[in-house]
């Protein structure tokens, strides 16, 4: 039987991507995990890997499509396998040639219904109730339909925005699916005492609009990358929506880099450990005790994350990216350097694979590289909380009654206040420095 090949999800807000090149032509054997396209989202520029084997009988997209995540790309089969009734969810800003003939044929056939209705947008309902569905080579309908009720990705979108129960839309597209173009029909039929207090909701969450700004002589106006408006809408998001709060502690980091050195000294250069390779260590392992910090707010409820997977931020060309350390608590720091290291390398150079950016439960900002004694950083949603931290500086300390120099980094927690508090992240950052100052736990 036919599967689909869908436009995958790269991050926790990720709604869309660009389709930039197919690498496969219609009639090609394809094999798991062949490269058969790229793809453009928010962060970077990927190679998508099928995960079917078989002949590519059809492809729903062409080069610059802008393609809901989850929505249909291609077809993949036995040769020769008929798949005229496959059909894809539109791609956004361009309407599938199939699927507007569909809506018209479906149209002219809906056959009127026995008792009179009020509102005249219920007579296709007719047809929907009396032509059973027309088989597709899709997935089982309980996954790629949620709720049972059938509707492109952009559709779900739209009604959840608006507040629409989908169960109340008639569907016009192919086979009984509602498509963006109902939602909005829906929305207009609506009165508009009733359309007034649906949406009243949805206004007071939407994101602050920037202050207009025109440019002036000698001024240079400079389009937002993708990735730069995925970082805006995601900073604005957290920073409206997400109550934080802080707490530093300051963390001798002798023993640390004493450790680190002895550790590099028996490795070839391409395996050496870093300083941010034995905090990421130590952070994954003081969250076992501390599981509202691994965690996320779900309205009237906190979910607690049965794994501790530690986001990575780097810098990356016009941005910035969080790559994801799995498994870190039970990971050794020699396997989460070589693992950072490669999921960095792949970042920069805007190759990142799904995985590399999927999964985080709590993320590390370091700064500590560019000479930075301290400083904030926001939550990254949904986590609860993200560590920031500074560089190990020797600055005067008092060791034993007497002066000294010690070398001592700051890190600050920012933490979700609808999950945890002041204490239990004080107690935390008390755990994260124990770890840090005595640091061969980190090797048991």
């Amino acid at each position: 039987m036919a599967e689909y090949i869908v436009m995958p999800k790269l991050g926790f807000d990720m709604r869309e991507g660009v389709l930039v090149r197919w690498l496969k032509e219609i009639g090609e054997a394809v094999s798991k995990g062949d490269i058969v396209a790229e793809i453009e989202s928010d962060k970077a520029t990927l190679e998508l890997e099928s995960q079917v084997s078989g002949t590519l009988l059809k492809r729903m997209g062409e080069a610059g499509d802008v393609i809901a995540v989850g929505a249909n790309l291609a077809v993949v089969g036995a040769e020769g396998e008929d798949v005229a009734s496959a059909n894809g969810d539109a791609p956004a800003k361009k309407e599938a040639p199939d699927e507007a003939k569909a809506e018209e044929k479906s149209k002219e056939k809906a056959e009127p219904k026995s008792e009179t209705k009020t509102e005249t947008k219920e007579e296709p309902e007719a047809e929907t109730k009396a032509k059973p569905a027309a088989a597709t080579p899709s997935a089982a309908v309980s996954n790629e339909f949620p709720g049972g009720v059938k509707a492109t990705p952009v559709a779900r979108r739209v009604a959840k925005e608006q507040n629409v129960d989908l169960a109340q839309v008639q569907p016009t597209g192919p086979d009984g699916r509602i498509r963006k173009a109902d939602v909005e029909a829906f929305l207009q039929a609506k009165p508009a005492e009733k359309a007034t207090e649906e949406k009243a909701p949805v206004a007071a969450k939407s994101t602050p609009q920037p202050t207009s700004v025109t440019a002036g002589e000698g001024d240079t106006e400079v389009p937002a990358t993708r990735l730069r408006q995925a970082i805006a809408r995601r900073m604005t998001e957290s920073k409206t929506s997400v109550p934080h709060f802080y707490v530093t502690n300051e963390i001798n980091m002798e023993a640390a880099l004493a450790l680190r050195k002895q550790i590099n000294a028996m490795l070839p250069d391409e395996e050496k450990v870093t300083v941010n390779d034995l905090i990421i260590k130590a952070v994954a392992l003081a969250l076992r005790d501390f599981p509202n910090l691994n965690a996320s707010f779900a309205g009237d409820k906190f979910i607690h994350h049965g794994r501790i997977n530690i986001g990575v931020a780097v810098a990356v060309e016009g941005g910035l990216l969080t790559v994801v350390s799995k498994d870190t608590d039970k990971t050794s720091v020699s396997q989460i350097a070589a693992a950072n290291k490669a999921m960095i390398a792949r970042a920069r150079s805007g190759k990142i694979s799904p995985n590399d950016v999927e999964g985080a439960t709590f993320t590390v900002s370091n700064l500590g590289a560019f000479d930075v004694e301290n400083f904030i950083a926001i939550i990254n949603p949904p986590d609860a909380a993200i560590l920031a931290v500074g560089s190990a500086r020797q600055v005067p300390i008092v060791k034993d009654g007497q002066l000294a120099i010690g070398t001592m980094m700051k890190a600050t927690i920012s933490a979700d206040h609808r999950v945890t508090d002041g204490a239990e992240a004080a107690q935390y950052m008390q755990k994260l420095k124990s770890l840090l100052e005595t640091p061969m736990r980190l090797l048991l």
